[in-house]
């Protein structure tokens, strides 16, 4: 089998985008991570028991669904798929546009959620779906021309069907708050959780993953028909999460969309576990220390989830299914695969100009992400403590480790481009690991 770094770099220079390009879109999340953040530190005497509704609590919720997972989706999948796919980069305007959409609409969309604004709220959703629209039609236009990763490619066809559900329902959503209720609030919540959390996001990491996790280790591809059937399993979950939404014997049936996505759960991670244990790359770092517990966090949140179908008398335990969810899983996953992609493009830039690579270690600033890692995690066990113990003072400090945290990692950033920008000579020499 051909490994995944071979199929990933061959021909590679000539599909990379401007590092203007996908770099906006990660700088653009790495700051609403602080500033998420920041926001929830401001919510924490709230958030505990949070219920849901307009306030600062949403305001940060989506301040990392949109400013961080969705900001780093589209910048990776912009870059990532047309090489991974073997075909040539779309327009360079279209990303841009994109962008100059997307990063201002997600302010104005969380100043609104934050202070309760409808006006503002719905101005910022209207741009984002503009914004999310296009990056369908650019997803769409490299998929349908694809060569090759036939299962990334079926993941990435999920994922944009999931997309367009989970920005249908949002627009509902927020026409229940400015007066044009177009669908019952409880179907429309629990459509946008599923579709948006485990659809567009979750089916994107995977199909993501599947690239990064063997190039990284140094693995073969993973095997087709494997992936193909945990596509299948997460679509039929989907679909039957769907159903219940719609009101088709709600218990019963999301109880099958989790067995069925717990399947293709246990099918994708055995693949993943497949490629750290058969890759030659044996040190993996805390970048892969971070991969784990976010896999981890994926399969407590389906756990989570089913307690709360099955009406578990557990406390907090919504909650802490969003926490398992987004924060565990999700966001967990995007800044460690962040800490790879960053000085991988970094280096691969640095090589374009038909000069030797520069080694994507000498991007790397290892104390800052050495302070992230520990604040990362701290601060969401923290806020698990928090929200079980109702406890406004442990989400407080939770917050603040957070805000650390998201800190260091924005100095990890600013590095990574300086060091970019400044000639080779000057770069550090010794090879740090990069994941570490």
């Amino acid at each position: 089998m051909k490994s995944a770094a071979a199929v990933f770099l061959g021909g590679a220079a000539s599909r990379l985008l401007p590092a203007s390009v996908p770099f906006r879109f990660f700088g653009a999340a790495v700051v609403y991570h602080a500033l998420a953040w920041l926001t929830l530190l401001a919510a924490a005497p709230e958030w505990p028991r949070f219920a849901g509704g307009l306030g600062r609590p949403l305001a940060a919720l989506h301040l990392v669904t949109l400013g961080v997972l969705a900001m780093a989706a589209i910048g990776a999948s912009l870059q990532l798929l047309p090489v991974a796919t073997r075909q040539p980069v779309a327009s360079e305007r279209a990303p841009a546009l994109i962008w100059w959409l997307f990063a201002p609409a997600v302010a104005v969309l969380a100043i609104g959620m934050a202070f309760a604004v409808p006006a503002l709220l719905a101005v910022g959703a209207i741009a984002i779906v503009v914004a999310l629209l296009l990056f369908a039609v650019l997803l769409a236009a490299n998929l349908r021309a694809a060569r090759g990763m036939p299962g990334v490619v079926a993941h990435g066809w999920a994922a944009l069907v999931s997309l367009l559900v989970a920005l249908a329902t949002a627009l509902a959503l927020v026409g229940n708050y400015v007066g044009l209720p177009s669908l019952a609030r409880t179907t429309a919540l629990a459509l946008h959780v599923a579709f948006a959390g485990y659809g567009f996001m979750g089916l994107l990491a995977a199909g993501v993953s599947a690239i990064l996790v063997p190039m990284f280790t140094l693995a073969s591809l993973p095997d087709t028909r494997v992936q193909l059937v945990s596509c299948a399993f997460a679509v039929a979950g989907l679909g039957l999460a769907g159903a219940a939404a719609a009101g088709v014997a709600p218990t019963p049936t999301r109880v099958a969309a989790l067995a069925c996505g717990a399947i293709a759960v246990a099918l994708h991670l055995m693949l993943m576990r497949r490629a750290i244990r058969d890759g030659m790359q044996r040190e993996l770092g805390r970048s892969f220390m971070l991969v784990r517990v976010a896999w981890a966090s994926l399969v407590a949140s389906v756990a989570a989830a089913l307690g709360v179908v099955l009406d578990v008398a557990l406390p907090a335990l919504t909650t802490v299914f969003g926490l398992l969810l987004i924060g565990g899983w999700l966001l967990t996953l995007v800044l460690a695969m962040l800490q790879r992609i960053l000085p991988f493009l970094a280096s691969m830039h640095g090589a374009r100009a038909g000069r030797r690579a520069p080694v994507p270690s000498s991007f790397t600033a290892t104390t800052p992400l050495a302070i992230h890692f520990a604040c990362h995690l701290a601060a969401l066990a923290g806020l698990v403590v928090a929200a079980v113990g109702e406890s406004a003072a442990i989400a407080t400090i939770a917050a603040a480790t957070g805000t650390l945290g998201a800190a260091a990692f924005a100095v990890y950033y600013v590095v990574l481009v300086r060091r970019m920008a400044a000639p080779r000579s000057v770069r550090p020499r010794a090879a740090i690991a990069a994941s570490r």
